[in-house]
């Protein structure tokens, strides 16, 4: 029978991370339901891209549980996550047009960017949270690899302006690190926090 949770994100890629995992995750939503939480995804200024996507699955898994409890759900674990790119120092998230995502690429293009993924857990009074830190490494693309990948709209979604489980795949000289992480939900990570809170997988 499978393990039942909650993930505390509409996110197919982490949807799917779990599934592959064994479990039967269903999807809670924060915002645009009863009970509604918001969670600002505003950085604090000068904090650093680890202390923020810590922060951020924290935040996001306590009001799941806020939603869960106020909508009288049953009470299984939820999983929250974050995650960012960071390059030289600078925070990289969702890109907001055509000439962000194409910015984004160019700035990758030949070097190595650092992929940052906080999880949190919460189960019956206890949570629990780990970091997935990953350096991916592009080769260099040239304006027709960037104007292709932005026209496939494959980055409007996604931190850092791309998906490895997508196209952008054929960009990526080495990973070194975490891929599901990469994707937004780092599985040895999740699974580690799941047994923590005393849900084991397996």
């Amino acid at each position: 029978m499978l393990k039942s949770l909650y993930l505390a994100s509409q996110s197919p890629r982490r949807l799917e991370l779990l599934r592959q995992i064994g479990l039967a995750p269903a999807v809670l939503r924060l915002r645009n339901e009863p009970g509604r939480v918001d969670v600002d995804e505003m950085p604090f200024p000068d904090e650093p891209a680890v202390d923020y996507v810590l922060r951020l699955a924290r935040l996001k898994a306590a009001a799941g549980e806020m939603a869960r409890h106020g909508r009288r759900l049953a009470d299984w674990p939820i999983v929250a996550a974050d995650t960012t790119v960071t390059l030289d120092g600078r925070i990289l998230g969702k890109p907001a047009d055509a000439d962000e995502a194409a910015a984004m690429l160019r700035a990758y293009s030949g070097r190595a960017h650092t992929v940052l993924t906080g999880v949190a857990v919460v189960f019956r009074g206890r949570q629990a949270v780990a970091l997935s830190e990953s350096s991916v490494a592009f080769r260099a693309l040239s304006e027709e690899d960037i104007v292709a990948y932005v026209a496939s709209r494959e980055p409007f979604d996604k931190a850092g302006g791309y998906g490895i489980q997508g196209r952008a795949a054929m960009f990526i000289e080495h990973l070194a690190g975490s891929y599901s992480g990469v994707m937004g939900l780092p599985l040895f990570e999740t699974a580690e926090l799941l047994r923590e809170v005393a849900f084991p997988v397996l």
